[in-house]
């Protein structure tokens, strides 16, 4: 059943270990399967005793609602459910719930699998390939009507396949539908990207705005080079959407940006300085010189000493 903790005075976590336990959550019978369930969640509800709780998952949840009042906590961030949207949730991380209502026909539904569905399988090898799953749930997926409805038939046959007597091929057509529909929801996020190419320009520009501020300011002389994690949470998204969003606008990710930058600043030190690799190496917060000559060779092929002799 459920565990919880306390750390540093915080508030006490929930535990959800099982597929078992999330139907508690919402007041259902027990599961037809022990590692894979859909919930529906028109004429369900979460158990008042569960709002408002922070409740660190052990599987994976992938949800889809339609317009519904209420809201979903995770980490720091509320997202407003009243637009509907999808939502991707891993093993460990940690969301609360303020209880839902819905007046429309179909709220919507969540597919929940535990990680042992999916250990022995390819899938399980290459689910972390699915990086929506560390976005941030203002991060969340959109859906236009055609995407909805072929997702909702993928979720329906899951449903199908465990709810009829399991036989030996049970397990991989379930897992089939579950990669199946990750991958659609790959195609779906890079269309939501595309559609927003002018919003995506707009972070790109303020991105590489960011990096200049921090070296203006001195920042690197003090927690050293800039990391995505940083420049995520300096612009209001998560390292991993961060990261997908470049790649999409420009083919290159937050880290390579990032190296780019850097790089580019080396060599015009290099070239109108008399400073030592060293003194670059420090100014541009690089806590080891081998480091920042290791990263040089490898972007340009040539060490920074060897950069120097070209002019």
């Amino acid at each position: 059943m459920f565990t919880t903790n306390n750390y540093n005075g915080m508030k006490e976590i929930f535990h959800i270990e099982s597929i078992s336990d999330m139907h508690d959550v919402f007041g259902l019978s027990k599961p037809k399967h022990p590692l894979v369930s859909v919930i529906r969640f028109k004429n369900t509800q979460i158990q008042a005793e569960y709002h408002h709780l922070r409740c660190a998952l052990g599987m994976y949840c992938i949800s889809h609602k339609n317009e519904t009042e209420g809201s979903m906590r995770y980490g720091r961030n509320s997202y407003d459910f009243r637009e509907g949207s999808m939502l991707f949730i891993k093993p460990g991380q940690v969301i609360s719930y303020d209880g839902h209502q819905s007046s429309v026909e179909d709220p919507g539904w969540a597919l929940l699998f535990h990680p042992d569905l999916i250990r022995k399988a390819e899938l399980g090898k290459t689910i972390d390939e699915y990086s929506f799953f560390s976005y941030d749930i203002t991060e969340a997926l959109h859906l236009s009507h055609d995407e909805k409805q072929s997702l909702n038939e993928l979720v329906a046959k899951i449903e199908k396949e465990y709810q009829q007597n399991i036989d030996r091929y049970s397990q991989k057509l379930i897992i089939s539908n579950i990669e199946l529909l990750l991958d659609y929801c790959t195609r779906y996020y890079d269309r939501q990207f595309y559609t927003r190419t002018n919003l995506n320009k707009d972070v790109l520009a303020k991105f590489e705005q960011l990096l200049k501020e921090y070296y203006s300011n001195g920042i690197q002389l003090s927690i050293g080079v800039p990391s995505v994690n940083y420049c995520g949470k300096e612009l209001n998204m998560s390292p991993k959407y961060l990261s997908d969003l470049l790649k999409k606008e420009t083919g290159k990710n937050a880290k390579a940006h990032i190296d780019d930058f850097l790089i580019n600043k080396a060599k015009n030190r290099l070239l109108g300085s008399m400073e030592s690799v060293s003194e670059i190496a420090y100014d541009l917060g690089y806590e080891y010189s081998q480091h920042f000559s290791k990263i040089f060779k490898s972007k340009t092929g040539m060490s920074p000493s060897e950069y120097r002799t070209i002019n």
